[in-house]
């Protein structure tokens, strides 16, 4: 399947629902432009978080790697547990 029309079919349904939920009467076209922009937005929004997340897990893991490796030194490094 084509991605335009697949994006369409999806922004179709998305837009659908969620003009149901909002409890707004729109004409088809509109529905269907309502639910794509809205794909594109809720896409946006998701990378960027998925980026920031990844971005902050990647810096606990870094401060968690540091926190063991100084724990391994204070225990067995040269004035460690003799």
């Amino acid at each position: 399947m084509p991605p335009v029309l697949f994006v369409a079919i999806i922004g179709a349904a998305a837009g659908f629902l969620a003009t149901r939920v909002m409890k707004v009467q729109t004409d088809v076209p509109t529905t269907v432009v309502i639910g794509i922009a809205g794909a594109l937005v809720g896409w946006v929004a998701l990378r960027l978080l998925f980026a920031l997340a990844g971005w902050t897990l990647y810096f606990v893991g870094a401060v968690a790697g540091a926190m063991v490796l100084i724990w391994a030194w204070k225990q067995w490094g040269p004035r460690g547990r003799r």
